[in-house]
């Protein structure tokens, strides 16, 4: 009987040390959560923003190579085209657009198409092409 009291009195004596290790556990648990889920907030973040990069340089792209192409189309007269293009209208297109046209020789030029989202870097993307009378 006396072992038994014993026993019984060094249970009792343990669990009141142990009072508020789950509560511990818990918080520990919920702060391992919180880091893993900001985490997955900014990965979400950049996503995004790398997502834009690709959107308005797909776009910049569609844009010279359009002019380009319509260049082509209107014959050896590209600088007619040239005034004719509204340069203002990428402004709706892409935020802080820019559109230049240059001619590196009689033959070939190159459109360059900027933007600039705000708070962020100036980007541009530049496409050439030889422009050749086809007709005699």
């Amino acid at each position: 009987m006396l072992n038994f009291k014993r026993v019984a009195r060094s249970a009792a004596a343990t669990d009141g040390r142990q009072h508020g290790s789950v509560l511990i556990e818990a918080m520990v648990a919920l702060v391992i959560f919180s880091m893993g889920v900001l985490a997955l907030v900014g990965l979400q973040s950049a996503m995004v923003k790398n997502s834009s990069d690709n959107r308005y340089r797909a776009e910049a792209q569609l844009i010279a190579q359009t002019h380009i192409a319509n260049m082509m189309a209107y014959g050896g007269d590209a600088a007619n085209y040239i005034t004719q293009v509204d340069k203002e209208r990428i402004k709706t297109q892409l935020p802080n657009g820019t559109l230049t046209f240059s001619a590196l020789t009689n033959t070939m030029v190159t459109v360059t198409v900027g933007w600039q989202v705000p708070g962020g870097n100036r980007h541009q993307v530049n496409a050439s092409s030889y422009l050749f009378d086809v007709m005699p």
